[in-house]
């Protein structure tokens, strides 16, 4: 089992990166909260991810995160019946590490079900599961910074290009996608492209 990577950013999208290690490039999967950790970390130097394996009979993939509390967060989500990794990764993603489990643990399943692909009856499954594990999650001094529109802006199409990117390999459409990143970018030109994916999870 593996439980960390230390290596270089050889490339880094919203939901992926690459580390490459000892000259291997590994294919990373992450959410926006280690995406904005390691947007700050470009310098060259090594980075380290805490890694998560989900092997299948057809894959063999890895996702990764900043903190170790973050892949606890991730396992207790994948822990509950019909959350896969991916809806684990998108539920990080809308959501940072102490919103989640505010959400949990006051049972406000309306703010969960605004996640694709979480109905009502699953966020509810998700509290009760989880309302009583996610107080012990220990966040210390991990808490997210993903919330803070401090990012350096780019230019509005590079942004909502990337932002497209992000969203489809989320599950979402393109064209969907597309649409909700103009209005997001009509009303905030600025917006980084965290916070158009943050507030893109919210409205398709």
């Amino acid at each position: 089992m593996i439980d960390y990577i230390r290596g270089i950013i050889d490339e880094l999208t919203p939901t992926y990166a690459v580390l490459e290690a000892s000259g291997v490039g590994y294919e990373i999967n992450i959410d926006l909260q280690t995406f904005t950790s390691l947007q700050t970390r470009q310098d060259g130097g090594s980075v380290r991810l805490f890694v998560s394996e989900v092997i299948r009979e057809d894959s063999h993939l890895l996702y990764g995160f900043s903190t170790k509390v973050e892949r606890e967060l991730f396992l207790l989500l994948t822990s509950v019946s019909g959350i896969g990794p991916n809806t684990a990764r998108t539920i990080m993603s809308g959501y940072n590490t102490s919103e989640i489990r505010q959400i949990i643990s006051t049972g406000n399943a309306a703010a969960l079900s605004r996640i694709k692909g979480l109905g009502a009856k699953t966020a509810q499954r998700i509290i009760v599961d989880l309302k009583d594990k996610i107080l012990k999650l220990d966040l210390g001094s991990a808490a997210s910074t993903t919330d803070a529109a401090s990012q350096v802006p780019v230019a509005d199409m590079e942004t909502k290009t990337e932002a497209v990117a992000a969203l489809t390999m989320l599950g979402y459409s393109a064209a969907a996608s597309a649409k909700v990143a103009d209005k997001i970018l009509a009303d905030d030109p600025t917006a980084s492209v965290e916070k158009v994916i943050r507030l893109a999870l919210k409205m398709l």
